[in-house]
């Protein structure tokens, strides 16, 4: 168990008390609460954590160090921060995902900028909820304002890896 995995448990075992503390129909709600989203949850990663050790045998390298490695620079930062819009999905499918590029031989600052840009673009969550919902002016005036994000997440952690060399590797 790694040192965040401990943390979250003690911050569930400390809500689960505090539910207890408001009564046990309380609790008995949120274990079911819990149950029914591991059996939610739980078929994504059984289809997403095969499917990103699947794509880390199949992407060839020099495709992922050619377009997004660390010699790819600005250029690959931009096509990062774009790409990450187009990946759908939750975390089951980004992360998995930016693994295997990792270990294709991507730039960690590379990976920065396509996680930010699956986390800030998510082309589709604008098509699914936001054009719906909030409309395009909405649309328009968020991406104008958070569009290049990406691509500054991905250019700081291109400037701070030389003071932290180790941090975009994986223990």
């Amino acid at each position: 168990m790694t040192i965040g995995q401990g943390i979250l448990l003690v911050l569930a075992l400390g809500a689960f008390g505090l539910a207890l503390r408001r009564g046990v129909p309380t609790a008995q709600r949120a274990l079911r609460e819990t149950g029914d989203t591991i059996l939610r949850v739980l078929p994504l990663l059984v289809a997403a954590l095969p499917m990103a050790a699947f794509l880390a045998e199949l992407i060839p390298p020099d495709l992922a160090a050619g377009w997004l490695g660390p010699e790819s620079g600005l250029l690959g930062i931009a096509i990062a921060s774009l790409a990450g819009g187009f990946i759908p999905g939750g975390p089951f499918v980004s992360f998995p995902l930016v693994l295997t590029f990792l270990k294709a031989g991507a730039g960690g600052p590379q990976m920065v900028a396509l996680i930010t840009g699956w986390a800030i673009l998510g082309f589709h969550r604008v098509i699914a909820w936001e054009w719906p919902v909030l409309g395009g002016r909405f649309i328009l005036i968020r991406l104008l304002a958070s569009g290049i994000l990406p691509v500054l997440a991905g250019l700081i952690a291109q400037a701070l890896l030389p003071m932290f060399p180790h941090a975009l590797v994986r223990p």
